[in-house]
C-alpha cells in the first residue's frame, strides 16, 4: 500500500487515542524499564507510554516514514525506528510491548503473538487492541462498492489486506499456551460524527486504503462518491444532526509467567 497519511489519521486523534488509554489502563505493571510501541503511528500512543513510565526507555516502531516523521516531530526526545512488525526480531527483551490498532494488518496471528511473547521479560506484558469491525456497515459497504463498480478486478484482493480477527477463545488459548495469564475483552465505542462525510474521512486513512490505493485519482473520487452515498443510507442522522459510528474493538493484555 501507499504510505500512511498522518495528517488524515490525526483528524480524529481524540477518538483514535481513547482505545490506547483504555488498553494501557489494564496493563498491571507498576514500573517498567523498556517499552516498545509497535505500529506507533504519529506517536499519540507512544506519548501515553512515556507518561505512564517516565523512567523507562520507550521506543516506537512503524513501517511508515510519514507516520514516523510526525512522531519524531511530536516527541523529539524519544526514539523511533522504521521496522516491519511481521519480521521484527530485536535482541533485547521488554517489560511492555504495546500494539494498538496494528496487528489487524499482520497475517498469522498465532505465530506473531508467540514471537512477541518470547520478547517479553518474565512478568512483562503484551498489550493489544485491534478493530473488530469487519461486519459493521462501514466495512461491508467498502466491499460492496468495490464489487459493484468498474474497478472490481483491481480490487479483488483488497479485503484480504486486513487479517480477520479471531475469537476470544482462539486468542486466549494461543496466549495461555505461550505461558501467559490473559485479560481479554471487547468494547464497542460509539462515535457521534458530523455526518456521512465524516465517516468517510475517518476511514480514508485506515480501512479504505486497500480499496483506494490501487485506483487512479478519478476512480478514487468516484469510489468515494458511491461509498458515501451508501454510508448516508446506512447511518441516518440522529437528533441534532450527528451520525453514530459503532466501532467494536478487541483487547487483550497477556502477562508472561
Amino acid at each position: 500500500m501507499a504510505d500512511w497519511n498522518a495528517r488524515q489519521y490525526l483528524k480524529f486523534e481524540d477518538e483514535r487515542t481513547r482505545p490506547s488509554v483504555d488498553l494501557l489502563r489494564r496493563v498491571p505493571l507498576a514500573e517498567a524499564q523498556r517499552c516498545v510501541d509497535i505500529g506507533c503511528g504519529p506517536g499519540n500512543s507512544t506519548e501515553l507510554l512515556a507518561d505512564r513510565f517516565p523512567a523507562a526507555r520507550v521506543i516506537g516502531l512503524d513501517n511508515s516514514p510519514g507516520m514516523l516523521a510526525k512522531a519524531r516531530e511530536r516527541l523529539p526526545d524519544l526514539s523511533f525506528e522504521e521496522a516491519d512488525i511481521a519480521t521484527w526480531r530485536p535482541t533485547e527483551h521488554f517489560d511492555l510491548i504495546f500494539a494498538n490498532a496494528v496487528l489487524q494488518w499482520v497475517a498469522d496471528h498465532p505465530s506473531v503473538l508467540g514471537r512477541l511473547v518470547s520478547l517479553l521479560k518474565s512478568g512483562g506484558c503484551l498489550a493489544v487492541q485491534m478493530p473488530n469491525n469487519l461486519d459493521e456497515p462501514s466495512h461491508r459497504l467498502m466491499e460492496q462498492v468495490a464489487n459493484d463498480g468498474p474497478w472490481a478486478s483491481k480490487l479483488s484482493s483488497a479485503s484480504a489486506a486486513k487479517e480477520k480477527i479471531s475469537s476470544f477463545e482462539d486468542y486466549y488459548s494461543c496466549l495461555h499456551q505461550a505461558g501467559c495469564s490473559v485479560d481479554i475483552w471487547q468494547t464497542t465505542y460509539v462515535h457521534p460524527l458530523a455526518g456521512a462525510e465524516a465517516i468517510v474521512e475517518w476511514f480514508k486513512s485506515t480501512g479504505l486504503k486497500p480499496y483506494l490505493d490501487p485506483l487512479s485519482p478519478a476512480e478514487q473520487s468516484e469510489y468515494l462518491i458511491r461509498y458515501q452515498a451508501e454510508i448516508t443510507r446506512a447511518y441516518p442522522a440522529q437528533s441534532g444532526g450527528k451520525v453514530l459510528l459503532r466501532f467494536p474493538r478487541l483487547f487483550f493484555v497477556a502477562q508472561r509467567h
